[in-house]
């Protein structure tokens, strides 16, 4: 008969409608900005694990991270604006830290290494006791709650952006101030995670993957760690 007698029959549908494109989506394209963004929190609030990178410019100081949280602990490296790479290590409240000696010379060598640094510390993970004053600092580059906390926000009014895509998975974002208050990517397949967050004020840009996979986590062995008591970096 064709289209057109179906057409006159009543018949819709003869050339099929338009593909809806939040088919197969977790329908955060039809939500406000304020919906997604709340959502997308929630996601990272219940996650157990993710790996953060990319780079954090917080008081005046650029840091690159590449680290991978869990609710135990983590690691991963962090360099800082002048160059200088370490690694750090958290297993529960246990804190350590690796560097090669050109980071320990720029930075302060506890008295006991000042003969030969390079020797000592090489390939070595050194214990940085809660007293110590830059356990707190050293410790957050590592704790998932505090990182999520302070790193996940924006600044101002809200409006959902483009889709767009990261590391191949579909997104939507919610954008603050028009961007200037930051620009967040939010899965729109699965489970919507925020994969990526452009930081207000041109403060860094942070790419979030791997969330909640699993990773192994666990103290170096006794023969890698130097302890140095109270005080690491004078």
């Amino acid at each position: 008969m064709g289209c057109a007698g179906l057409l006159a029959l009543g018949t819709v549908g003869c050339g099929g409608g338009e593909e809806d494109p939040d088919a197969g989506t977790n329908g955060l394209a039809s939500l406000t900005p304020a919906e997604i963004e709340e959502r997308a929190v929630a996601a990272a609030d219940e996650a157990r694990t993710v790996r953060l990178s990319g780079t954090v410019i917080t008081e005046g100081e650029s840091f690159r991270l590449d680290v991978r949280l869990g609710l135990d602990g983590g690691f991963g490296e962090v360099s800082a604006e002048g160059g200088e790479t370490f690694e750090l290590l958290r297993v529960e409240q246990d804190l350590y830290m690796k560097a090669d000696a050109a980071f320990w010379e720029s930075e302060g060598i506890p008295e006991e290494l000042e003969s030969d640094p390079a020797e000592t510390l090489e390939g070595m993970y050194v214990r940085v006791v809660e007293d110590d004053p830059a356990y707190e600092q050293l410790s957050a580059f590592t704790d998932m709650d505090v990182l999520l906390e302070n790193l996940l926000t924006l600044d101002g009014e809200r409006e959902v952006g483009e889709r767009s895509e990261v590391d191949g998975a579909q997104t939507i974002s919610v954008l603050a101030d028009g961007g200037a208050g930051g620009t967040l990517d939010v899965a729109l397949i699965g489970t919507p995670y925020p994969l990526r967050l452009q930081r207000p004020g041109e403060a860094g840009e942070l790419l979030m993957s791997d969330w909640d996979e699993d990773f192994d986590l666990h103290a170096p062995e006794d023969d890698q760690i130097l302890d140095y008591g109270d005080e690491l970096v004078e």
